[in-house]
């Protein structure tokens, strides 16, 4: 399930940056939450008032972290390779694992993993550079999705959380995303491919990892999440002819092995795709 997961979010990556001649990062984002919220919001019919004006609030935020991170990650795509994009965007997840540690040995995978990130992120053009900016950034947000996600999971039943923030983060690209697009946005070729990046990318895998998670100890899940770097650079090349050079390749290997010592750990946060 967790592998699936994996290989399902990356096809969705990739589908989506086929979109961005036509509509732009902006509007493939606006595909893929729409669609993704449609489909949450159908399944787990949330109610906007069930967990009080708290509740909304923070569904209210999570779907801002939703819409900021997607939005940062596809403008990475738009400008550096999947697989160099989504190792640089593990280092969220991989900092959020690593707060709090008091153990020796993560010293060593926060240099492997800062190691890994120079050689991703070294000297470059200025349109790799921003790349590189809104990776890391998307990093950041995928962060606070992580920490906020635990918070609402504890607050809504089931997925009810994340389809009503799915339905916020929607809302806030359909201005950015249609000023984007413009009247490619209800292109019926686009929509199909945006729906389908929608349901790779975030129904799928999100169901799956659900799933998984009742399965597996949060270590095994986290070293098995870890993987997502490398197999974002095969589906890169696979599917995007998206070569890397060998030390880009060194890079994010340095960054999966870091992943899956700190992600390793019982303790461990391990990261999941929304």
């Amino acid at each position: 399930m967790v592998l699936t997961a994996v290989v399902s979010v990356q096809l969705g990556s990739a589908a989506a940056t086929t979109l961005f001649d036509r509509v732009g990062p902006a509007g493939a984002v606006l595909y893929r939450l729409l669609f993704a919220a449609i489909l949450l919001l159908a399944l787990w019919r949330p109610r906007p008032l069930e967990a009080d004006r708290s509740g909304l609030t923070l569904a209210v935020a999570f779907g801002v972290t939703l819409a900021a991170m997607n939005f940062c990650f596809y403008e990475a795509l738009d400008r550096i390779p999947l697989g160099i994009a989504v190792t640089l965007e593990f280092v969220g997840p991989l900092t959020v694992a690593l707060v709090g540690s008091r153990r020796a040995l993560d010293l060593v995978w926060v240099a492997a993993a800062a190691a890994g990130v120079v050689l991703l992120a070294g000297p470059s053009g200025s349109a790799e550079a921003a790349g590189v900016g809104f990776a890391l950034l998307a990093g950041a947000f995928w962060a606070a999705y992580i920490v906020l996600s635990a918070r609402i999971g504890r607050v809504f039943p089931g997925g009810r959380g994340l389809a009503l923030a799915m339905g916020f983060a929607a809302a806030l690209m359909v201005l950015p995303g249609s000023l984007a697009a413009g009247g490619d946005l209800i292109d019926p070729g686009a929509a199909a491919v945006g729906a389908g990046a929608g349901v790779l990318s975030s129904v799928i895998p999100y169901s799956l990892e659900l799933e998984a998670l009742r399965r597996l100890a949060v270590g095994t899940f986290g070293v098995l999440m870890s993987l997502e770097p490398a197999v974002a650079a095969v589906i890169g090349l696979v599917a995007l002819d998206q070569g890397l050079a060998a030390i880009e390749v060194i890079g994010i290997g340095l960054v999966v092995i870091a992943s899956a010592g700190v992600l390793g750990e019982p303790g461990a946060r391990a990261p999941t795709e929304a």
